[in-house]
């Protein structure tokens, strides 16, 4: 049975168990402290922090892993990525005070104290860019290192900014953007074979088809033949809508009926209703879809 570092707590933890759940996978633990548990019965958890499972997928004590790209780029350990799994997105970013001065990287000075939880990120980071700056590493409370004199700048992870800004910052470049990854160690899926190749790659297309159907709805309608045409233009879908004769519908002519299904955005419903209803739509009914194969 592979083995799968999952995050110990926090919102990745909560996030990567919620999508393994609607995948087929829940967790079955012996009790909230247990440091294992069965996915489904398909696969192990083992529970670790974040931060810790690029280490542990690395070096072979797990066969895949799920943490945030930012914590996988910061260990600067060889691993490849399987899958976005698409939440958990933030951004690593350089910050300044805003009576700093400072507005761009170009802006820091020379030997400039950088406070900051990405030590290698950083320090990369103002390499590549040329500009030669002492890393102050912490462990917590990023924000407020400027103001205590303890950094000139900062780099620390925003979803929106609205803390940093809160604090009295504000942002100069982005280092790097991040979400929650699948992840196994370098060449595993090349180097692999049966059982456990085809186990990952059904751990992809599961956690996948989950992900596809996010967002999306299955839209039912009859509508009158005669404005299929019109009917496509409204629907879209993955292909286009699936028509279906209607048992009953009447004779062909402008009054048959036929049953049109699409996959359709969830953020277009309301006006894509409305627009059916305009082309004589009735019986419309609209259902989430919990997988959503390609």
């Amino acid at each position: 049975m592979l083995k799968i570092a999952l995050p110990n707590k926090g919102r990745l933890a909560d996030d990567a168990r919620e999508l393994f759940a609607d995948a087929g996978l829940e967790v079955r633990a012996l009790s909230e402290r247990a440091l294992t548990a069965s996915l489904g019965g398909e696969f192990e958890a083992i529970f670790v922090r974040a931060q810790d499972v690029s280490e542990f997928v690395a070096d072979g004590a797990a066969d895949a892993g799920v943490t945030g790209w930012d914590l996988v780029c910061e260990t600067e350990r060889e691993l490849d990525v399987l899958l976005d799994l698409e939440f958990g997105r933030c951004r690593v970013v350089v910050a300044a005070r805003d009576d700093s001065g400072i507005t761009s990287v170009e802006d820091v000075p020379s030997g400039a104290r950088v406070a900051t939880v990405f030590p290698r990120l950083t320090r990369r980071f103002f390499e590549r860019a040329g500009h030669p700056v002492e890393i102050v590493p912490v462990s917590g409370a990023v924000e407020v290192a400027p103001h205590l004199g303890i950094a000139d700048v900062v780099t620390d992870i925003t979803s929106t900014g609205s803390t940093l800004r809160v604090n009295g910052l504000r942002e100069v470049a982005t280092i790097l953007e991040s979400s929650a990854r699948l992840v196994t160690a370098r060449g595993v899926t090349a180097m692999e074979s049966g059982e456990k190749r085809r186990a990952l790659d059904e751990l992809v297309t599961a956690l996948g088809s989950v992900l596809r159907a996010r967002g999306r709805r299955y839209l039912m309608a009859n509508v009158p033949r005669a404005a299929l045409d019109r009917v496509r233009e409204v629907l879209p879908g993955l292909n286009g809508p699936t028509v279906i004769d209607i048992l009953n519908g009447g004779a062909p002519g402008a009054g048959t009926l036929v049953a049109v299904h699409a996959v359709v955005p969830a953020s277009a419903i309301y006006r894509t209703i409305s627009q059916l209803k305009a082309l004589g739509g009735e019986g419309i009914l609209v259902t989430r879809i919990e997988r959503l194969m390609p």
